[in-house]
C-alpha cells in the first residue's frame, strides 16, 4: 500500500498536478460530444495586469463551478483569454520609452504599435501563468487576446454593421476628456471624488443698464467660453427679464439671457452662465437653444486662442486663479463660497477630467439597450443577487449614447477613411481603395481606436469563432454563467447582452453572478497606499493555493464583502493539514485492503458505518444545492463541516476499533472508510484540486479514470438517507460531547476515566444508550453505569441535562478538592478584574465615541463570554464546596 508523506507539501504537490492536467489535455472541452455543455468564459483580464487578489476571488469562483459542472458529466468549456487594455497598455510602454529618452511621436505610429506588441510578447503572459498556478482549469489551447486575428475580424464586423444600420455615427459632442491620457473617456471610465472646493459667484451686467445678475460658479475659468444665462421661467424673481442680453466679464461679449426648465431654482442665485462647450449640460441647453459653442480650451487643457490674449497658453488651473483675479479688480467678484464638490477624475492616471467638445464616434445606445432590458425583465438572463436588476434597469433605462472612440494608438483602429475631396466618409470591412461615396482616392484613414469595452462586449461570441460559424459557436453559444464584479455591470455586463442579442440575436449567457468585493480584516478596500494590500501570490508560496482558494470560497456569502485577513487563510491551511493527517490514518489501516472505494453490500457495516455514510449523503445534497443556487460559501461550509466535524473528529475515532479486527468488521470498517474518503476528496475537489489529486491518486479506489476530475460528483439518493442512524448516533455523541465538557468545566484529566451515570425515564433512549456503551466508554473515557430512572445523585457530582437525560459524574476521588477551590478562587479573582476593566473602557463615553465599531464589539463579546464563564466557576465552586463541607 503507498503511503502519504508525513507531512503536506503544497508546492511540491502543485507544480506536479498543475503539469500533469495540462499535460493530458483535462481542460480541454470538445464540441464534438453530444453531451450537455456548461460554458463560461473568463473576465478577461488586462495584459498590464499581475494576479491581485479580486482577480483571485473571481476565478476561484469560476474554477470551482467548472470543476463541479466538469464532474457532474457536462461538457465544460472555461474561456480563457486576456484584454488589450489600450490605455493602460499604452501608457505602460510610453512610460518604458520616456526612461529611454523617447516617446512614442518619435518612433511614429507603426512603430510604436510594433512596440507595443514586442512588450505583449514578452510580459502579457504574466497573469495567464499566475492562474494557473491558481489551479484554473481554463481551456488554455483556446487563449484569445482582444487584439488577434480573429477578434479584431470581429470587431471590424460589428462596427461595419452598427453604422450600416446608423447605430454608430460621428458628431460633436460634450465628452469626457483626460488631457493627461489627450482621449476621450466614457461616463463609466470617469471616477467620482468629493473635495472641498469653492463656490464663486460672479456678476454679469446687464448691457446698457446700470444692474447685474449674480452668477454662482465652480469653475469660473470657463466664463470666457460663455455664450448665455439661464433663468427657469417659473422663477419669480427674474420675472420680465427674458429676451435682456448681458455682458460676460472680462470678454465684453454680449450674450441673451434665455429660459430653460434646466435652470435649479435652488442652487445661487438661481442664475446659471451657459458655456455648451465645457459642460455636459450647458451643451444640451445650447442645442435646444441654437447657442454658439466656444471651445477656449486645448486638449492639453492649457487655455486657446478663444480665451483671449491674457489668458492663452495658461494651465486651466492657473486661469482659474488669473480670472479671479481680474474679477475682484474689476470689482466683478461678488462673494467666495466653501462648497463641497464631486469631481471627476481619469480612471487610469487620476487626472481631473475635463468636459471638452469634440468630434468623437459614437454608438446610438437606446436601439440596443430595450431588447437587453427585456432580457433581464422577462428572464432569459437572471441576475444573481437579485437586487442588483434594479441597479441594471436604472442604468440601462437611463442610458446615454456610448463615445466609442479613443485618441490613442494601441487599440483597434476604428474602419473608417475620410476623404480630403468630398469630404465623406467611407466605413469598410476590408481596407477600400477609394471613397466611397465621390470615388477619390485621396483617402485617409481614422486615426482614433475604438474604447477596449467594445471589442470586450464582444467576448461570448467572438472567442467562439464569430463571425465563422464555427462548430465552437454553434455548441458553446450562449454560454452558461457570466462570474463578475458588480464595479463591470455597465463597464462590461450590460454591453455585452446588447452586443449578443444584436448580432447573435441570442442572449450572451443565462445567469450572471455578482460577487461582492474583497475587502481587509477591518472591512476598508484594499489599496497600496493603505498598506493594506494582501498578495495572493504570497499567500499561495506561504500557505498553499488550497487553502488561499478555500478561504475565498468560504467567505463568498451572496451581498456580502469579505473582510479578508491572513489567518483565515493560515487556518483553512491547518484544514489542508487536517485532511492530509486523516487520509494518512486511513492509508495506514489499508495495508491488507484488497477491494475498492464502491460499497460491498455483502458486508454487514456497522452503526458509525451506516452513520457516515447518511451523512455523506446529507453532505453531497447540501453541496450541489448551494452551488446550484450560487451560495459558495454554504457549500464550502457543507464540505469543510463533514470533513474535519463528522467524518476526522468521529468517524475515524468510531472506526478505531473495528479497524483493529481481523475479518468481516475490519474489511466493512476499511470499505467505508475508502468509499467516504474518496466521496470526500469528489466533494472537495472544485475547492481545493491540487491536495484532493494528491490523495485521490493514491487512494485504492478501482476507478480506473486519469484524475479526480474525470470522476463522477457525488449526488444526494433519497433511498440512501438513514434519519434514524443519525438520530441514535447523535444521541450517542451528544452524551460524549457534554462528557467531555463536564471534563472540561471541572479541570479533570484527560486521561482519568470517570464514572458515569445516566437517569432517565425514556426507555428507548435508555436502551440506544446501551447499544453505544462501547463507543462511549471509549471516546468519552468513562465508565458506563446504570442508566434508568432509579438512578441517584451522589452528594458530590458534577451533572449536565440533556433532553430529558441527566448525565452524573461522581467526583469523589476523581480530584483533590483543597486544591480545585484554590484554583478556581483564582481564576474568578481574575475574571472580576477583567470585567471591571471592561467595563471601565466600555462606560468612557470618549472611548466609545473614537474606537472602530469592530474593536468595540471585540470588547463587548470578550466581556459576555467572562461573564458566562464567571456563572459556571460560581456553580463548579459551589459543587467542590459540598464536598469539602
Amino acid at each position: 500500500m503507498v503511503q502519504l508523506d508525513k507531512k503536506y507539501d503544497p508546492r511540491q504537490v502543485e507544480e506536479h498536478w498543475g503539469a500533469f492536467w495540462l499535460e493530458n489535455r483535462l481542460f480541454h472541452a470538445d464540441e464534438n460530444l453530444d453531451k450537455e455543455t456548461y460554458t463560461i468564459v473568463i473576465p478577461p483580464p488586462n495584459i498590464t495586469g499581475s494576479l491581485h487578489m479580486g482577480h483571485a476571488f473571481n476565478n476561484t469562483l469560476q474554477d470551482i463551478l467548472v470543476r463541479w459542472k466538469r464532474m457532474s458529466g457536462l461538457n465544460a468549456l472555461w474561456q480563457p483569454g486576456t484584454d488589450h487594455a489600450g490605455i493602460a497598455t499604452q501608457n505602460v510602454v510610453e512610460r518604458q520609452l520616456h526612461a529611454e529618452g523617447s516617446d512614442r511621436e518619435k518612433l511614429g505610429r507603426e512603430d510604436f504599435i510594433k512596440r507595443v506588441w514586442k512588450w505583449r510578447d514578452e510580459s502579457g503572459g504574466t497573469i495567464g501563468n499566475q492562474l494557473r498556478k491558481l489551479g484554473c482549469s481554463l481551456d488554455w489551447e483556446r487563449d484569445r487576446f482582444t487584439m488577434d486575428e480573429g477578434l479584431s475580424k470581429a470587431v471590424r464586423e460589428v462596427f461595419v454593421t452598427l453604422y450600416e444600420e446608423g447605430l454608430i455615427y460621428q458628431g460633436d459632442y460634450i465628452i469626457n476628456w483626460c488631457p493627461r491620457c489627450h482621449t476621450a473617456l466614457s461616463d463609466l471610465e470617469v471616477e467620482y471624488e468629493d473635495q472641498k472646493g469653492h463656490l464663486y459667484n460672479i456678476k454679469y451686467k446687464f448691457k446698457d443698464e446700470d444692474r447685474h445678475l449674480t452668477i454662482a460658479t465652480t469653475r469660473p475659468e470657463t466664463l470666457l467660453g460663455d455664450t448665455a444665462v439661464a433663468i427657469n421661467p417659473s422663477d419669480e424673481r427674474y420675472q420680465g427679464l427674458h429676451g435682456k442680453t448681458l455682458i460676460v466679464p472680462l470678454t465684453g461679449r454680449v450674450i441673451p439671457l434665455i429660459e430653460d426648465n434646466y435652470v435649479d431654482l435652488s442652487f445661487g442665485s438661481g442664475a446659471l452662465k451657459v458655456t455648451p462647450a465645457h459642460d455636459p449640460n450647458d451643451f444640451e441647453i445650447g442645442r435646444r437653444h441654437d447657442l454658439e459653442s466656444i471651445n477656449v480650451m486645448n486638449p492639453d487643457a492649457t487655455m486657446n486662442d478663444k480665451a483671449g490674449p491674457d489668458y492663452q497658453g495658461l494651465d486651466r488651473f492657473d486661469c482659474r486663479k488669473k480670472v479671479i483675479a481680474d474679477l475682484e479688480t474689476a470689482g466683478l467678484l461678488a462673494g467666495i463660497e466653501d462648497h463641497q464638490n464631486s469631481v471627476g477624475h481619469c480612471y487610469r492616471c487620476r487626472t481631473i477630467v475635463e468636459p471638452y467638445l469634440s468630434k468623437q464616434w459614437f454608438v446610438k445606445a437606446k436601439p440596443l439597450a430595450e431588447p437587453a432590458l427585456n432580457a433581464v425583465r422577462n428572464g432569459s438572463i437572471e441576475i444573481i443577487p437579485r437586487f442588483w436588476e434594479k441597479t441594471y434597469f436604472e442604468w440601462m433605462e437611463n442610458i446615454r449614447d456610448w463615445c466609442i472612440s479613443r485618441q490613442i494608438w494601441w487599440g483597434h483602429q476604428i474602419p473608417a477613411w475620410h476623404c480630403a475631396d468630398c469630404k465623406g466618409i467611407t466605413v469598410a470591412r476590408e481596407t477600400p481603395e477609394k471613397c466611397g461615396p465621390c470615388g477619390s482616392k485621396n483617402i485617409v484613414r481614422e486615426t482614433d481606436v475604438l474604447d477596449t469595452w467594445f471589442s470586450s462586449a464582444l467576448w461570448p461570441f467572438s472567442t467562439l469563432g464569430w463571425p465563422e460559424q464555427t462548430e465552437t459557436l454553434k455548441k458553446f453559444y450562449p454560454t452558461s454563467v457570466l462570474c463578475t464584479g458588480f464595479d463591470i455591470l455597465f463597464f462590461w455586463v450590460a454591453r455585452m447582452i446588447m452586443m449578443g442579442l444584436k448580432m447573435m440575436k441570442d442572449v450572451p449567457f443565462h445567469q450572471v453572478y455578482i460577487h461582492a468585493l474583497i475587502r481587509d480584516a477591518e472591512g476598508l478596500k484594499m489599496s497600496k497606499t493603505k498598506g493594506n494590500v494582501i498578495d495572493p501570490l504570497d499567500m499561495m508560496d506561504k500557505y498553499g493555493t488550497d487553502a488561499l482558494r478555500f478561504t475565498l470560497a468560504a467567505f463568498a456569502a451572496q451581498g456580502r464583502d469579505i473582510k479578508l485577513a491572513e489567518e483565515r487563510i493560515e487556518g483553512y491551511r491547518n484544514f489542508c493539514n487536517k485532511l492530509w493527517n486523516a487520509s494518512r490514518f486511513a492509508f495506514m489501516n489499508l495495508e491488507d485492503y484488497q477491494g475498492t472505494s464502491e460499497l460491498n453490500s455483502a458486508l454487514k457495516h456497522s452503526p458509525a458505518d451506516r452513520w457516515i455514510l447518511s451523512r455523506l449523503n446529507a453532505t453531497c445534497r447540501d453541496v450541489n444545492r448551494a452551488l446550484e443556487e450560487f451560495k459558495f460559501n454554504e457549500a464550502a461550509s457543507a464540505v469543510y463541516k463533514f470533513i474535519w466535524n463528522e467524518f476526522c473528529d468521529w468517524y475515524i475515532e468510531l472506526s478505531k476499533s473495528s479497524l483493529l479486527q481481523k475479518g468481516p468488521e475490519q474489511q466493512a470498517a476499511q470499505n467505508v472508510l475508502v468509499h467516504v474518503l474518496s466521496a470526500s476528496l469528489k466533494l472537495l475537489h472544485p475547492f481545493m484540486p491540487f491536495i484532493t489529486e494528491e490523495i485521490w491518486q493514491k487512494l485504492p479506489t478501482g476507478e480506473n479514470e486519469k484524475s479526480i476530475m474525470c470522476t463522477s460528483f457525488p449526488r444526494f439518493e433519497a433511498d440512501k438517507a438513514d434519519p434514524d442512524i443519525e438520530r441514535r448516533l447523535g444521541l450517542m455523541m451528544d452524551i460524549v460531547t457534554a462528557v467531555r465538557n463536564i471534563r472540561g468545566e471541572m479541570n479533570l484529566g484527560p486521561g482519568l476515566t470517570l464514572p458515569l451515570m445516566i437517569k432517565t425515564d425514556d426507555h428507548e433512549k435508555a436502551q440506544i444508550i446501551l447499544d453505544n456503551a462501547r463507543s462511549i466508554n471509549e471516546l468519552a473515557r468513562v465508565t458506563l453505569g446504570d442508566v434508568n430512572s432509579k438512578v441517584v445523585k451522589p452528594k458530590v457530582a458534577a451533572s449536565s441535562v440533556l433532553d430529558g437525560l441527566d448525565l452524573i459524574v461522581p467526583l469523589e476521588g476523581m480530584m483533590d478538592f483543597a486544591e480545585e477551590r484554590s484554583r478556581i478562587e483564582k481564576e474568578l479573582k481574575k475574571i472580576e478584574k477583567d470585567l471591571l476593566f471592561l467595563d471601565k473602557k466600555l462606560s468612557n463615553q470618549n472611548f466609545v465615541k473614537k474606537a472602530p465599531s469592530e474593536i468595540i464589539e471585540k470588547d463587548k463579546l470578550r466581556m459576555q463570554t467572562l461573564s458566562e464563564k464567571q456563572l459556571k466557576l460560581k456553580v463548579h465552586l459551589q459543587t467542590i464546596e459540598q464536598a469539602i463541607s
